[in-house]
């Protein structure tokens, strides 16, 4: 007999204490103590479920509308800090074969960023053509080539800086200045999330160390403080000092999280317009159920050996930045609205990250070898899953790098062309998207700028860029500034 069911005893007929409320008030009291148990975690559900659910609890990231139907519901940032050579992987140049060793000439004064500009160099990596359009990949990417029906190339991408950190904040934050919300801060502050038990932007970044100008790349700036990105680790404690002590029993824990959230209401009473205080009160709230679905969302014990091989986990080079994707699609599958993963870190200049000064085929070589399987094993499981139309991934750097020689062994910054490429969000694959000149060294036909990488980026989730505004400083800021123009191979 379950908890609910009519009793009769000495032929008076007894209801249960749930059907009492229930009842009562016409179902009222049953009501709230749904939504308090459901609040709780404790109505009957399993555990991924309850840390799935969309909850109406109005949070400064509660789901918003769309302002027209979106293609994509979720953002996957690949972004390969330190400068990958465009000349070398997705942008073949048989002029630098020709011209092996000659100068640069007509392009007028070339501004390298560390010097002893030398010769035009050709590219130590073989190209082949791969997919039904016969796309060409450099040998460093093997497991991509195998999947460029997938993706759209855009080759004639340009930059402003030839500074790591400067060019970090422009692609990050459409600005060269630091100060200046992120974009998955902009994406978060016009969507919300679908999941108020984890957070709505995360950063997943290289095991090694973080990027070039660190916590700027995914912080709020201007906006309420809400909505920066929370780190995540690929291994242990998903957020460090997550859980409380272990003499501390939820019970206590609960109690001292109301008496604290009483305390600060008050306080935001009395300083009304304070996000830093909004921002904090949310996040009490926010850790405390992440206690029981992050731990769930990062542990891939439970994934097949077939899944973890495809993103390369049973390779020690390729583990890492394996983890970090598989990550990615455990985080989209619970309904985490912007995920951005970093390879390169600040350790050792030209080894670990991307900034191929001093020995380019080294250089390039070791990070291929560990995003290679790993951004292709993302991409596979996501079609087979069915989520690929619904998310949009991006892989990019903060800039190329130069057609010339660096002291005949690397190459120099050069944000003048870069290479991105998309995929998913319903985005037509196996194509190439612009170009450089001859020799790689600028962006033609056309020239894509960081902002309308970033206008499309927010029209593809179905926000119109010029409408996503802040008012700030006297006027309505927004990502793109006052530029931006759509990149019409990838909306068609």
């Amino acid at each position: 007999m379950t908890a609910g069911d009519t009793k009769q005893t000495l032929g008076r007929r007894y209801i249960s204490r749930r059907d009492l409320l229930f009842k009562a008030g016409e179902g009222i009291s049953g009501l709230a103590l749904a939504y308090l148990l459901n609040r709780e975690t404790l109505l009957a559900a399993d555990k991924e479920t309850a840390c799935s659910a969309t909850t109406d609890a109005h949070t400064p990231v509660s789901p918003r509308p769309t302002h027209f139907p979106s293609r994509a519901k979720s953002v996957i940032s690949l972004f390969m800090s330190g400068g990958v050579s465009h000349v070398d992987t997705f942008d073949p140049k048989p002029m630098l074969e020709k011209f092996h060793g000659q100068p640069l000439e007509g392009k007028g004064r070339i501004r390298v960023r560390q010097g002893y500009p030398g010769p035009l160099m050709r590219s130590p990596f073989g190209f082949r053509q791969f997919g039904e359009n016969g796309i060409y990949v450099s040998n460093l990417f093997p497991h991509v080539a195998g999947i460029v029906d997938e993706i759209a190339f855009v080759r004639s991408c340009q930059g402003r800086s030839n500074d790591h950190v400067l060019a970090h904040y422009e692609w990050n934050t459409g600005s060269l200045r630091m100060g200046f919300p992120s974009v998955g801060s902009w994406v978060t502050y016009g969507l919300g999330t679908e999941n108020q038990s984890l957070p709505a932007f995360v950063v997943i970044y290289d095991p090694r160390g973080g990027p070039f100008s660190g916590p700027t790349n995914w912080s709020s700036g201007f906006l309420p403080a809400a909505y920066q990105g929370t780190v995540f680790r690929s291994s242990g404690d998903p957020v460090l000092d997550l859980n409380p002590p272990a003499d501390v029993t939820p019970e206590q824990q609960r109690a001292r999280l109301d008496h604290l959230a009483t305390l600060n209401d008050e306080h935001a009473k009395k300083h009304p317009g304070s996000t830093e205080l909004a921002a904090r009160i949310a996040s009490y709230e926010l850790a405390y159920r992440m206690q029981g679905c992050a731990p769930d969302a990062v542990d891939i014990s439970g994934e097949s050996e077939e899944t973890k091989a495809l993103y390369g986990l049973n390779d020690p080079v390729t583990e890492p930045f394996g983890k970090q994707c598989l990550l990615a699609r455990r985080l989209i599958e619970r309904g985490v609205r912007f995920i951005q993963l970093y390879n390169g870190a600040l350790l050792r200049q030209d080894i670990d990250t991307w900034d191929a000064h001093s020995n380019l085929v080294e250089n390039h070589t070791l990070h291929a070898h560990e995003v290679d399987k790993p951004i292709a094993g993302l991409i596979k499981d996501l079609k087979r899953r069915g989520m690929l139309d619904e998310t949009l991934v991006i892989w990019h750097s903060e800039f190329g790098r130069m057609p010339i020689s660096q002291r005949g062994v690397g190459r120099d910054h050069n944000p003048g062309a870069l290479t991105i490429w998309m995929a998913g969000a319903g985005i037509q694959g196996g194509q190439v998207i612009g170009n450089t000149d001859e020799f790689g060294y600028k962006a033609i036909d056309p020239v894509y700028t960081y902002h309308d990488i970033h206008a499309t980026i927010l029209h593809l989730l179905g926000i119109d860029h010029k409408r996503l505004t802040y008012f700030f400083n006297g006027r309505h800021m927004r990502l793109t500034d006052v530029h931006g123009e759509l990149i019409p191979e990838l909306v068609a």
